[in-house]
């Protein structure tokens, strides 16, 4: 009877490890939350509506307008929140003035927007490179971060098809 709540208890913890998700030694320019509960999402002003998170994959791009890399990002992040708009929500956030971020008129961001000048989301994440971007599942827990255009380790369509099929 021990032996069979061992056996019981190691299927458990093994279904456990190999539901997470792994950064597969992907460089990071932040700290790692992959798995863990990701912090409040604070903002100090919309510049958008404020989107409905209920029940949805949420997708926070930290980014600002003088990165291209981040500029580059956005039509991928665009087509993202189109291709999944009934099970995602991308939101940008810069910590640059609202004046700033409105007056960039190229590329044009179809997704939620928000500014928070204080960083502090990005703080808390320790974010040292943009764009960083981390993927929340519905329950609130990090399931993909990272620099979206890695090569090798990109944030594609697939790869947002996947864990939502696994994480819905």
């Amino acid at each position: 009877m021990k032996n069979t709540f061992i056996l019981i208890g190691l299927l458990f913890l093994g279904n456990v490890i190999f539901a997470q998700e792994s950064n597969q030694g992907k460089q990071l320019w932040a700290k790692s939350i992959l798995n863990q509960k990701a912090p409040e999402l604070k903002v100090q002003q919309w510049l958008t509506d404020m989107p409905d998170t209920k029940g949805k994959f949420v997708l926070i791009d930290f980014w600002a307008t003088w990165c291209g890399p981040c500029r580059k990002a956005i039509p991928e992040l665009n087509a993202l929140q189109k291709e999944f708009k009934n099970d995602l929500v991308v939101i940008g956030l810069s910590d640059e003035a609202p004046e700033k971020v409105e007056a960039m008129k190229t590329p044009v961001i179809e997704y939620y927007s928000a500014i928070d000048t204080q960083a502090e989301m990005k703080k808390q994440l320790e974010v040292k490179g943009i764009p960083h971007v981390i993927l929340i599942d519905p329950k609130g827990i990090v399931r993909w971060e990272g620099f979206p255009l890695l090569p090798g380790h990109e944030l594609t369509a697939e790869t947002i098809k996947k864990l939502i099929e696994k994480y819905k």
